[in-house]
């Protein structure tokens, strides 16, 4: 991981992102310019998948960072249920505090996955393994810094997007204007609802800036960008700006999304990220295990 400097600016959130090249996660630090309270968005988890080991890496520079600055944490907040990565919310929660948000349509990603993966009775599909769950507009603080919340499902049922000051957090909701949008072909996605929840996110002011949660380099760009503004978006986005209707966009994505292969964490992803970062429970031999359900993908 590689921190970006934060710019201080009076009236805005300071936001330092740490890029996590393995799985091409940003994960951000969003602070109240006025007291030491931040929040941490979408953090990484190490997983190497041909042992099974975890690794606590890439959360201990963020970690370190926050004590170094003196930061208070208020809340780790979580765009979706991630397929890509698995999110060290509660390693953070232990050494950090703050309170785990997510959309409160994890319910449905929970009742879904949850059958996928045979969870069984003890996995409780409710939400509950997160401290808030928020819905459209809810509104919440970073010290004085003030947060609302846009519902913005297609990828997943419970993506969100936190607009806090004047930055947006889209998840994988969009990528940079170059690369294009979101894939809706997992389970409970849908491309019409994808282009609703853009449009919602293209409302906001055209100088909103926008950070997404990943990048993949663009053909043709050398350097990682994640950060954007609505106005760029809206202009220059490969699969929504400029004339593009509806009905292209649902073509598109469609046509797209049946070429792609899963992610290659997808397996281990879902099943720690829909328990808010937690591992399943332990066997009767106090081993840890992850299934990977034949045929499903």
């Amino acid at each position: 991981m590689t921190a970006e400097a934060p710019q201080a600016t009076a009236l805005v959130p300071e936001i330092t992102a740490f890029f996590d090249e393995p799985t091409n996660t940003v994960t951000y630090v969003v602070r109240d310019p006025s007291s030491t309270a931040c929040a941490i968005v979408d953090s990484v988890l190490d997983f190497d998948a041909p042992s099974g080991r975890t690794d606590t890496s890439s959360a201990d520079e963020v970690i370190a960072w926050v004590r170094a600055q003196g930061y208070t944490v208020e809340w780790l907040l979580e765009t979706h249920v991630h397929a890509d990565h698995l999110s060290a919310a509660p390693y953070l929660q232990r050494e950090l505090g703050g309170a785990i948000g997510i959309g409160e349509n994890i319910r449905v990603v929970q009742d879904t996955f949850g059958k996928i993966f045979n969870a069984g009775t003890e996995f409780e599909r409710d939400g509950s393994q997160f401290d808030r769950l928020f819905k459209e507009q809810d509104r919440f603080a970073i010290g004085a810094l003030q947060g609302f919340v846009l519902h913005t499902p297609g990828h997943t049922p419970a993506c969100l997007t936190y607009v806090i000051g004047d930055a947006a957090f889209v998840g994988d909701t969009l990528f940079q204007p170059d690369f294009g949008t979101a894939r809706c072909d997992f389970p409970g996605g849908s491309a019409h609802d994808l282009w609703l929840s853009i449009q919602k996110i293209l409302s906001l002011p055209d100088e909103t800036r926008i950070y997404t949660c990943h990048d993949y380099k663009a053909p043709g760009r050398d350097e990682y960008k994640w950060e954007s503004t609505v106005g760029e978006q809206r202009a220059k986005n490969v699969h929504i700006g400029g004339d593009n209707t509806e009905a292209d966009f649902i073509r598109m994505r469609t046509e797209r999304d049946a070429q792609l292969g899963m992610p290659k964490l997808i397996i281990p992803s879902i099943q720690v990220n829909m328990r808010a970062g937690q591992m399943p429970p332990a066997e009767d031999n106090g081993t840890v295990y992850l299934k990977t359900p034949l045929n499903r993908f």
